[in-house]
């Protein structure tokens, strides 16, 4: 079990006193927790995890400045390697983005018998985690999660001063709250604190070294496992790549969304249009943007169902330039709205607010997202700044950009101190990473991946050309999956960059 903990490179802790006393708190907390290992259990009832997949926690410290001082508990969760002992090539850390998602139910992909993943689960043991402060690992709240989903919420788009005052006392209020029901957590809800326990976790499990697969806002947490313990990593995936440039952390990386997001949008409905003769939303993408138009117009003077207003409309439509497998029921949803039933659309896109528990993990994913952004880097504190920014992206950018503004707003008067980020670039003993992109992504814009893949050396690009989809990894694509298996069980990665064709487009 010793063998887990590896002291991190000297390089990885050229960031100042105060990093090298996290550094060295990480090496102690790994050292405990190698000593610990995991108490494996079946997993509670209401998780939600059958048999055989095992759950326990591993104890990380809340502050790694003092290793010593208040400690916090991190959820975790495994299903063996489904080969022989000699197939077995240890564990594989997941983590599918957010921040704020749970990677809980990866082991799933065993259980459920994910096709993709068959030959990867023979070899590892798949593992899942709730970073800190998600879900069962020390969660945090801003809100009363009631009153979060509630709806209708105000239209993002401001008409009037009035509106963006509105939305500003609201922001203000939000971060306010983080601090009353969170302030505790708040100052160490960090990318690089989640870094820390991502190596205690891998020690806490008995790896020498870690295999990681990272997805969206879980490509950043390898970016930055890469930069702090580089001699630590053993194979890693990341695949939807966040920028990690300090200059796009986290302020400019939401207004480059904006701009792709819209872009995408453009592709739903050209398909939309594509597909006239099952949709009946028009033939041209004009004529489909005219139709969303009218949708919102009329859902803002009196929102449907009296809840279903713009804001709900963009969270419901937003996850067809997300997803490519949102594309067909977003379509057939809009389709029955315009032939006259709108039931379809009000159930789709209002809150239940029955469902207690969902509505208290939409909180903690929301709470723990707007944590961990605000408090990894600096934002702007003028609102001329985000005025003028978002006024001037709104003109060709209309679909997102109010939305995410508004969402991330609270960065402005945030109550804890605002950190630099980490330089992510290569140290001695990193591997060859690889990297998995998609080119019109939405959520994660395609220069994030050429950005790492610069800053890693010796990593390689894997491209799905004409394609938008978010998480590649998950989706049916032989020129990817073979290449994420071989590298995975063999570690071979290709000799330059890889340009695959695009996945199916979804068939109505």
């Amino acid at each position: 079990m010793a063998g887990a903990v590896v002291a991190p490179t000297a390089s990885a802790t050229s960031g100042g006193a105060g990093q090298d006393r996290e550094m060295r708190g990480a090496v102690i907390a790994a050292e405990r927790a190698a000593k610990a290992g995991i108490d494996w259990q079946d997993c509670p009832a209401d998780w939600g995890l059958e048999k055989p997949i095992q759950c326990g926690y591993v104890t990380v410290p809340l502050d790694y400045a003092r290793p010593h001082g208040k400690q916090i508990k991190i959820a975790v969760d495994r299903i063996g390697n489904t080969g022989t002992k000699k197939e077995r090539q240890g564990a594989l850390v997941y983590n599918p983005g957010g921040p704020g998602g749970s990677g809980l139910r990866f082991p799933r992909r065993v259980t459920t018998k994910a096709p993709l993943w068959a030959k990867t689960a023979k070899a590892y043991d798949f593992v899942g985690f709730d970073p800190r402060g998600v879900g069962h690992s020390a969660p945090i709240s801003c809100m009363d999660p009631q009153e979060f989903v509630k709806a209708p919420k105000a239209d993002p788009v401001p008409d009037t001063e009035a509106d963006k005052l509105a939305q500003i006392k609201l922001a203000r209020e939000y971060a306010d709250g983080c601090y009353e029901r969170s302030g505790e957590m708040l100052p160490y809800m960090t990318t690089p604190n989640t870094v820390r326990d991502l190596d205690v976790i891998r020690a806490a499990l008995g790896e020498k070294k870690l295999n990681y697969l990272g997805v969206s806002y879980g490509t950043y947490i390898g970016a930055v496992y890469g930069t702090l313990f580089p001699g630590h990593v053993r194979r890693m995936i990341v695949d939807s790549v966040v920028n990690p440039s300090r200059e796009k952390i986290w302020y400019q990386a939401n207004l480059d969304q904006d701009v792709a997001f819209e872009g995408r949008w453009k592709d739903w409905q050209d398909w939309v249009a594509a597909n006239d003769a099952t949709f009946h939303l028009g033939t041209t993408r004009a004529a489909v943007q005219a139709k969303w138009l009218d949708l919102r117009a009329t859902a803002k003077k009196s929102p449907l169902g009296g809840v279903v207003g713009p804001a709900e409309l963009i969270s419901f439509f937003q996850s067809a330039p997300y997803y490519d497998s949102a594309w067909i029921p977003v379509a057939t949803v809009f389709s029955k709205y315009v032939a006259g039933d709108t039931q379809a659309l009000i159930d789709a896109a209002s809150p239940d607010m029955s469902d207690l528990a969902g509505n208290a993990s939409a909180e903690n994913g929301n709470a723990v997202y707007t944590a961990v952004e605000c408090t990894d880097a600096k934002w702007p504190t003028s609102w001329r700044t985000w005025n003028r920014d978002n006024t001037r992206l709104h003109k060709n950018h209309p679909f997102m950009t109010w939305a995410n503004a508004w969402m991330n707003l609270p960065c402005a008067t945030w109550p804890v101190k605002q950190q630099t980020p980490v330089d992510v670039k290569t140290k001695k003993r990193l591997p060859g990473v690889l990297i998995v992109q998609s080119e019109h992504d939405a959520a994660t814009p395609y220069e994030g991946a050429v950005a790492l893949h610069k800053r890693f050396k010796g990593s390689r690009l894997i491209t799905e050309k004409d394609a938008g989809s978010h998480g590649v990894t998950g989706l049916v694509n032989p020129c990817v999956n073979d290449r994420v298996d071989a590298y995975l069980l063999t570690g071979k990665l290709d000799s330059r960059d890889v340009t695959c064709a695009p996945h199916a487009t979804p068939k109505p």
